[in-house]
């Protein structure tokens, strides 16, 4: 198969796009008769030739019949949507459980053709070096995946520890890198707005490169907070779960990016602000932030979010729009994509109807990729080295001892800070719960459905072990599930209701080189094996997903009932989201980004 996909640029391929635009030289590629789904002026016209040259569009008009020579790849497309292939403004390649080669494969039969990723998950665990593994992978893929240089990693110093650190010389020197977008989403919104000079001086080298600063504002707090973050200079913003969100984020210069992803739902609750209240929709964005490889397989990419968005009353057009061309405009590159027109790259996708989007066939930079679901290509990928692929460093096997939390002395029962969980939604509740003691430990309660949480350390092998509860997942039995994947220090987390079903799942990611476990009555029901950083795999994204589903199937064996519900597992160290986490130093309270403790004083 092919393995170089490089596109000259615009101003290297001039010459042959305009002579295949005249018609003194053929094109290599025609799709005839098309309706040419118009992003830049929002029509669909009929009838429509694209002409291809050099990766780019040469020629989008009514007859393509001066650009065709003997050698041109004729495509009869009767009357087929031709829409830009679509973009996704903020994303994550490691929550899809995927090297980037892995993701690429799974998106594009999706009609995904460009993405604006943020590593800033590798980074927690490899550093720098990690960032440059995965943007030398992007570089090379079929389709276009640019890479925004993580910012905060920690995201909350001095409240996590992680695996490795991203300074502001790092930011400076990944602005100098090519296919470096910009800077990746500002998550220590605290910081930013306490006028951290770190921060800023990552923002600053963002600026002078004139790159785009991403947004990371996990607050429903708009009063002057939220005006000085965006003063900051943060350009977009994707944590608004409500209409008011979206609108104040519009009125005030930055982009409204509205998610849906494997659980994040925020698309429905926002996007009324253009169906409703009429906001102009170029300041509106669609993205997906983060996707498990389940989803990706099973349910789409972008095309999921856009149909979402015409199911919520989007005008097809608008959501569309909002999928390719404003995502393309705000990342200063709708001159190269995010339309179909002239010297623009070709990217498309094909579609018999716009409401159900069922993508027929995918091109890219002039290349067919997909075929009705099925790839035809293999993505290129890098060899990566050893040591990412030995990152889970726990110091010494675990016991059940481990994770047993003493009680204060003499006493009969504690009242405990537990997580709660919020079902298709990032944000917690920090709640207050009365819990038993025996033998002088603190027991979960399964009847309410709090089980026992630990934040094991997997980067410095220190044997430090931090315990807590959760309460939300509804898990009943002997039962225990382990991850590697713990935003954003990605140490391992472990839940469960039974602290030696905790040991033997901790062990276990320690033994597999990391990934997602769940064991039930002493025996493993499903695992998910992540060996890179702890975070991906690169299997095909089927067998990927096909462990992800058993990893869901185990979890409602154990009781769990919640929408994607790894989703909000991984999430219960982000220490930047409200309202409370668990870290390697202890218990977040993360709206006053506060450390505090396990058992409250009762009065």
């Amino acid at each position: 198969m092919e393995k170089n996909f490089e596109i000259p640029s615009w101003q290297e391929a001039a010459g042959e796009l305009v002579a295949v635009a005249a018609g003194r030289k053929p094109a290599s590629l025609v799709l005839r008769n098309v309706r040419w789904v118009n992003v830049q002026s929002r029509e669909i016209i009929p009838a429509t030739d694209l002409a291809i040259a050099a990766g780019r569009f040469a020629y989008c008009g009514p007859d393509a019949s001066h650009c065709i020579g003997d050698d041109t790849d004729i495509v009869e497309c009767d009357g087929l949507y031709a829409l830009p292939g679509f973009c996704d403004g903020h994303m994550h390649v490691e929550s899809g459980m995927l090297t980037p080669a892995r993701f690429a494969e799974a998106v594009i039969p999706h009609g995904t053709t460009t993405m604006f990723v943020d590593p800033h998950e590798i980074a927690n665990v490899l550093g720098l070096s990690g960032v440059r593994l995965m943007h030398d992978e992007a570089m090379i893929q079929p389709v276009n995946m640019f890479v925004q240089m993580p910012s905060c990693v920690p995201s909350a110093p001095g409240l996590e520890t992680p695996g490795a650190r991203i300074t502001p010389a790092d930011v400076e020197e990944a602005m100098r890198w090519p296919g470096i977008a910009g800077l990746g989403e500002m998550m220590n919104f605290g910081g930013v707005v306490a006028g951290s000079p770190e921060l800023l001086a990552e923002i600053a080298s963002a600026q002078r490169a004139g790159k785009t600063v991403g947004g990371h504002y996990a607050s429903p707090d708009l009063g002057p907070a939220f005006h000085a973050y965006l003063a900051a200079g943060p350009a977009d913003d994707h944590e608004g779960t409500r209409e008011i969100d979206a609108v104040s984020r519009a009125r005030r210069g930055m982009r409204a990016m509205m998610r849906l992803g494997s659980a994040w739902y925020d698309v429905e609750s926002q996007i009324t602000a253009v169906t409703e209240r009429g906001l102009d929709s170029r300041n509106f964005i669609l993205c997906t932030d983060d996707c498990h490889s389940g989803t990706l397989v099973n349910e789409g990419h972008m095309n999921r979010v856009v149909k979402h968005a015409i199911s919520c009353g989007c005008d097809p057009l608008v959501a569309i729009q909002m999928a390719t061309i404003n995502t393309a405009t705000h990342f200063g590159m709708e001159r190269e994509l995010g339309s179909i027109a002239p010297g623009r790259r070709a990217d498309a996708a094909l579609t018999s109807d716009l409401g159900e989007l069922p993508v027929l066939q995918v091109y890219a930079r002039g290349r067919k990729l997909a075929d009705r679901g099925e790839l035809l290509v293999e993505a290129p990928r890098l060899a990566w080295p050893e040591s990412a692929r030995k990152s889970v460093k726990i110091g010494r096997p675990l016991g059940p001892e481990d994770f047993r939390i003493p009680a204060p002395a003499g006493a009969n029962s504690v009242s405990a800070r537990v997580i709660g969980i919020i079902e298709n939604q990032a944000p917690t509740k920090a709640l207050v719960e009365k819990l038993d003691v025996e033998d002088g430990y603190v027991r979960c309660d399964e009847s309410r459905g709090i089980c026992y949480l630990a934040l094991v350390d997997r980067h410095g092998a220190s044997g430090r072990i931090v315990k807590g509860f959760i309460g939300g997942f509804g898990y009943v039995g002997a039962m225990a599930i382990a991850s590697t994947v713990a935003h954003d220090s990605h140490h391992m987390i472990v839940a469960g209701t039974d602290l030696e079903n905790m040991a033997l799942a901790g062990n276990r990611l320690a033994e597999s080189d990391g990934g997602v476990t769940v064991w039930r009555d002493g025996e493993e029901l499903a695992l998910v094996g992540l060996p890179y950083a702890g975070l991906m795999s690169d299997r095909p994204a089927a067998e990927v997903a096909a462990d992800a589903e058993r990893m869901k199937e185990a979890m409602a064996a154990c009781g769990c009932s919640l929408n994607n519900a790894f989703m909000q597992h991984s999430l219960l160290a982000l220490a930047v989201i409200p309202e409370l986490r668990i870290t390697d130093l202890g218990l977040v309270d993360s709206t006053r980004f506060e450390l505090v403790d396990l058992f409250v004083e009762e009065k």
